[in-house]
């Protein structure tokens, strides 16, 4: 079977790792989102890809989700002694490896697509089965900037400096991607599409995370135009997002924030949608929109419930396991 996921974050990746279990045999292409990469202390940081590349990889830190395990921040401390900014945003000495080596390929003339290529030549090699290739959904530059009110005048700042800095506390105006009307889809990334048997939405957030992907010129249409069946697993349950803050982006862009909400902010291309089981009153009105819905346990507290979450999802769309 050939799997290709859209996705980026926590969520996102723990729904990965447990969908490799569930199907170890699976050709799974992971298109990933880059409109949160930044650049901090003159290095490339790619936050959705690394997350994704180190989950996958066992290398993430388990308890946060990001970052690295065993991490130290020797440099960050140093940093900070000599007052260099950002402080908001912190680098651990074994992420610093990563970012460095990401920024020397590109400052050589490699793409992102071919710099994340050999990231996850390390990372990526020993998983089981056919394994798991992860593509950037661009090699072009693309940013999401927030719109914010600053003393009553509007201003955009990175994403990153409203999720993190400011914890999304204050309210957007406006989500803009800078630069996607120029961005082509990485190579690779419409032949995973055109070539998937199932096309997965994992749990990611809908709109910084899986938005972009698809925002990519020709990414949505050939998602829309694909034989094979797309599939996705809600980020919300009960009304609020399992973690994060994807429920400030949501009302930003004037979606409920609900199971349904974010079905309808995919309704063009979804053919099945997993919900949560305390938003069971939600699969009939899912299902009018001629979407196949149903209601699961959608906790990723393990493995093993994330697997049967990824079942349940492949099921749904008739590609049971």
């Amino acid at each position: 079977m050939r799997i290709a996921a859209l996705a980026g974050g926590i969520g996102g990746s723990r729904f990965l790792r447990g969908l490799l279990h569930a199907v170890p045999d699976a050709e799974v292409t992971v298109i990933g989102n880059t409109a949160d990469d930044i650049i901090l202390h003159g290095l490339h940081v790619s936050p959705d890809l690394d997350t994704v590349m180190y989950t996958l990889g066992g290398g993430a830190h388990e308890e946060q989700g990001w970052g690295r395990a065993d991490e130290s921040f020797t440099v960050a401390e140093e940093l900070a002694a000599y007052g260099a900014h950002p402080q908001w945003f912190t680098l651990g000495d074994r992420d610093i490896a990563t970012h460095l080596v990401r920024t020397q390929m590109l400052g050589a003339g490699y793409p992102l697509s071919a710099v994340t290529e050999a990231l996850c030549d390390r990372w990526l090699r020993g998983t089981p089965g056919p394994g798991v290739r992860l593509l950037p959904m661009t090699d072009d530059r693309v940013e999401t900037h927030v719109v914010i009110a600053d003393s009553g005048e509007p201003r955009a700042i990175h994403f990153q400096e409203w999720w993190v800095r400011l914890h999304a506390a204050v309210p957007a105006e406006r989500i803009v991607l800078a630069g996607i009307e120029s961005a082509a889809p990485a190579p690779g990334v419409l032949d995973a599409i055109h070539s998937a048997d199932v096309i997965v939405l994992p749990p990611s957030n809908p709109v910084v995370s899986i938005g972009p992907i698809l925002s990519v010129a020709g990414v949505r249409d050939a998602v829309r135009a694909s034989d094979a069946p797309v599939v996705g697993v809600s980020p919300v349950i009960g009304g609020a997002p399992v973690r994060g803050m994807a429920d400030a982006v949501l009302r930003t862009i004037g979606v409920d924030v609900s199971a349904a909400g974010v079905a309808g902010l995919f309704a063009d291309i979804l053919d099945g949608w997993l919900v949560d089981t305390a938003d069971a009153g939600a699969v009939q009105g899912i299902e009018k929109n001629g979407i196949l819905c149903r209601a699961v346990p959608l906790l990723m507290t393990d493995l093993e419930a994330t697997a049967a979450m990824a079942r349940e999802a492949l099921d749904l769309v008739g590609h049971s396991p």
